[in-house]
């Protein structure tokens, strides 16, 4: 085996993240769900169930932009991703290997 050649492991990546998968900002916002949803359920006393699924909806939604997906880091990222493409779309030209400069045909200096 060549000692040489060095490689870069496949999961770099992960071992500067939180337990392999969350970033310090994914916590936050996980802990603030939680937290609110904790907030949410000891204050507001509930006995039905679509309610009680309310209250606790901060942490649902939380878990979900925080979950891994395939091909991206998580929810969040993907989505973040989505609106960058569609609303902030860049238009590249093609100038090509011996382009000309101005409508003379001046190169530029």
């Amino acid at each position: 085996m060549d000692n040489n050649r060095y490689l870069i492991p496949a999961n770099s990546k992960k071992s500067q993240l939180i337990l392999s998968f969350f970033t310090p900002f994914d916590l936050i916002v996980f802990l603030t769900g939680v937290g609110i949803t904790i907030i949410l359920l000891v204050t507001i006393e509930s006995n039905n169930l679509a309610v009680t699924f309310g209250l606790a909806s901060p942490a649902l939604i939380a878990t979900f932009l925080v979950a891994p997906v395939p091909h991206y880091h998580n929810v969040m990222t993907l989505i973040g991703n989505i609106y960058r493409f569609y609303t902030g779309r860049k238009k590249y030209y093609w100038r090509g290997w011996c382009a000309r400069y101005g409508s003379t045909g001046d190169k530029k200096q």
